[in-house]
């Protein structure tokens, strides 16, 4: 199953739902999506946008989730929505936002990006934004831009083979 992964104007679109971190060879998964949401009809369940977290604030605070459960939150405020988890600092400002997009929503991205949802048909659009840290990695997703120490990402569509991986030197698919 490919998962389209949005971050500000880019898109990672890849066949695994977890983002891993990679240093000196060693690698940690610090996201992966665990369930997604499902539209279905009344008495057959309910789904919902789930997933497994292991990430810094920007001063160090660890922030860990697994699923529905914080394993080490304390401090952070966690609203969950089927379709939708977002971290926020008792200040409100936003750690990490992790966002289902509905297909409504997603025909609405730039068109570079829907040419390639269209072409790869990836089972589920995510939006991610926020500010964290992952070890001494530092990133910042807006609107527009993807950070990785600094190092900016606009308007990219990229599609891989393995799991989309964030180093030192930057994101690789």
């Amino acid at each position: 199953m490919k998962y389209a992964f949005i971050m500000g104007s880019n898109s990672f679109i890849v066949p695994g739902n977890t983002l891993i971190f990679t240093d000196d060879g060693r690698s940690a998964q610090f996201l992966k999506i665990t369930s997604i949401y499902h539209d279905r009809p009344p008495g057959q369940g309910q789904s919902s946008l789930t997933v497994d977290l292991d990430i810094k604030d920007t001063e160090g605070h660890p922030l860990q989730l697994q699923g529905h459960n914080p394993a080490n939150a304390a401090g952070f405020k966690i609203t969950e929505q089927r379709d939708r988890v977002l971290v926020t600092k008792p200040d409100g400002t936003t750690v990490i936002d992790v966002h289902q997009l509905d297909d409504k929503s997603a025909l609405k991205l730039e068109h570079n990006i829907i040419a390639e949802l269209e072409a790869f048909a990836p089972v589920v659009v995510i939006r991610i934004r926020g500010n964290f840290m992952i070890n001494q990695l530092h990133i910042e997703i807006d609107n527009e831009k993807l950070f990785v120490n600094g190092n900016s990402y606009a308007n990219s569509t990229l599609t891989g083979k393995t799991c989309l991986q964030f180093t030192t030197e930057g994101v690789v698919v």
